[in-house]
């Protein structure tokens, strides 16, 4: 058996030459390990004189013929050579987040690196509404959306929408007793408490990736889900029917955790969740974090419920610069960015969760709501109507109602289109006029909200008819009026509660956010109050 070494001289000094070379093996080393050999060098150099380099490195030379490694000659003066770890196994660069932030936890990169997951230029981190992803550095706009995160189906928790359900990856064992309560759960309404098992079962499997995922999860007091709130929590909805809906569904999981987690069952089930604290707060992870998606099972495509890790830390935005991508081929979620869309380092990367949702039903599902929320509504009960394509050209709000945008370039329309959407010729002056609204502090006046009082406010429309500026007033004052007893009825003004939230401390998140809520529904009436101001002064004529 021999072991030959390769000494190449190129890396030498000018004009050096090895004079001498000494190899030592230190007997300590067992037959079972690799031998350790300590190599130095004599070097002769015709213009410096002598120098000599003694190398600590030790190179591990394996038991087979003909192995050979390849040594390079060092200055005399320059340090050791340390071998860096292999790529894969390095958390990114901990450069100083801005605004003071923490980065993530190196092992919360590190489990998902071993598991194929990737990320680009993106970095987990505290941000001022709480952890979220991060751009790492300036990310050109392109043509093409581009891909930022990949994340591969088996680190995900997936089961079927469909009976029977499919799992996977398929942890679960046949006969055990979880499948049975799976089972028995309403194909139709129950997705949340079946994927809640999953992620309750998966954290028991010895060496499972959720086990070490979990870790980096919010506990129950970081949840923000009204699952976990009190009654009194809910009381401070100011939001009657709402509160009710929520204790409908605590009342669900409750029942749920009390048939299937009773003293009767076997302690293999009883330990995933010990108390109905526990499995509460799995639902809220289900729900929260829970992505539909179509996959393919075999020849067939199936939709299914995923938990995808690192891809639920995306938090939501209404105007989101990434989104979900599935590829089919090799099974991989991809996040990528909009095309024609760039992000500068240190800005959040948001995606929408889901598109046509009002603050009560993201409330339920996701424990937030948006005082911009451009899909929220208000019920009006009076009779006052104005005129809708009058109330768009205003703040230059374009498309169709399901998909109303805000054209901030603020180009004026031409006669034709103007014609074209019903508008009076008599308006061709007026909306010159308004053009300029959007290029000044019409930008920032112009939100969600806004677009959400288009689709709210009683309108009507008709091509033959202008609409009568006088009449126009006394219908936005009727419906601005009807809105102020709205806003009479809560129990607090938008003022007290922004006192309340500002002067809390270490209030249970869950209260917290049911403040939050009912602030945001009084700024959401105010704004539609002040947008229909804005009309009335608009009407020149």
């Amino acid at each position: 058996m021999a072991t030959t070494l390769v000494l190449l001289q190129h890396p030498c000094p000018p004009h050096s030459q090895v004079t001498s070379l000494s190899l030592t093996s230190p007997s300590h080393h067992t037959q079972s390990q690799s031998p350790h050999i300590f190599i130095s060098f004599q070097l002769q150099s015709s213009t410096n004189g002598s120098a000599t380099l003694h190398s600590q490195q030790q190179h591990h030379f394996e038991s087979s013929i003909g192995n050979r490694r390849r040594i390079r000659c060092l200055p005399s003066n320059a340090a050791p050579v340390q071998t860096p770890a292999f790529p894969i196994f390095q958390p990114p660069k901990t450069e100083p987040a801005p605004h003071g932030y923490e980065l993530a936890d190196p092992d919360f990169y590190k489990i998902g690196f071993l598991q194929s997951f990737r990320a680009y230029g993106v970095e987990f981190r505290e941000g001022p509404d709480g952890f979220g992803v991060f751009a790492s550095k300036d990310i050109e706009a392109r043509q093409r959306p581009r891909m930022i995160m990949e994340i591969p189906l088996e680190l995900m928790l997936t089961i079927t929408k469909e009976f029977p359900w499919r799992f996977f990856p398929d942890i679960i064992p046949i006969g055990h007793p979880i499948f049975d309560i799976i089972n028995s759960t309403n194909p139709e309404t129950d997705w949340d408490l079946r994927l809640a098992c999953l992620l309750l079962y998966s954290f028991d499997v010895e060496d499972n990736f959720w086990q070490l995922y979990g870790d980096f999860l919010p506990s129950t007091t970081e949840c923000t889900s009204l699952l976990l709130a009190t009654k009194e929590d809910l009381v401070e909805l100011q939001d009657i029917k709402f509160a009710s809906t929520m204790q409908e569904q605590r009342h669900r999981a409750l029942e749920f955790w009390k048939t299937n987690w009773n003293s009767a069952q076997p302690l293999k089930i009883k330990r995933l969740a010990r108390d109905s604290e526990r499995f509460m707060w799995a639902m809220t992870m289900a729900q929260s974090r829970c992505i539909n998606f179509q996959i393919r099972v075999g020849a067939l495509v199936k939709d299914a419920n995923m938990l995808v890790p690192y891809a639920d830390m995306l938090n939501h935005s209404f105007q989101p610069n990434c989104f979900f991508h599935w590829r089919f081929r090799d099974r991989m979620l991809e996040v990528m960015i909009n095309a024609g869309q760039g992000i500068k380092k240190g800005e959040e990367i948001t995606v929408d969760y889901v598109s046509g949702q009002k603050n009560d039903a993201l409330m339920q599902r996701y424990g937030f709501s948006s005082p911009e929320n451009p899909w929220d509504t208000i019920e009006f009960s009076g009779n006052a109507r104005v005129h809708l394509n009058s109330f768009l050209s205003v703040f230059n709000i374009a498309g169709l109602p399901e998909e109303y945008y805000h054209n901030s370039k603020g180009h004026a329309l031409s006669p034709m289109q103007m014609s074209n959407a019903g508008i009076s010729v008599l308006l061709i002056v007026f909306i010159f006029e308004i053009g300029l609204l959007a290029s000044e502090g019409e930008k920032n006046f112009v939100d969600g909200a806004v677009i959400a009082a288009a689709r709210s406010l009683p309108t009507w429309s008709d091509g033959d008819i202008p609409p009568l500026p006088s009449k126009e007033r006394d219908a936005a004052k009727a419906l601005q009026f009807e809105c102020q007893k709205m806003l009479a009825q809560f129990p607090t003004t938008a003022k007290q509660d922004q006192r309340i939230l500002d002067s809390m401390s270490n209030e249970r998140k869950t209260l917290e956010v049911a403040i939050r809520y009912r602030l945001h529904r009084k700024l959401f009436i105010k704004k539609v109050i002040d947008a229909l101001e804005v009309y009335k002064e608009r009407i020149l004529f």
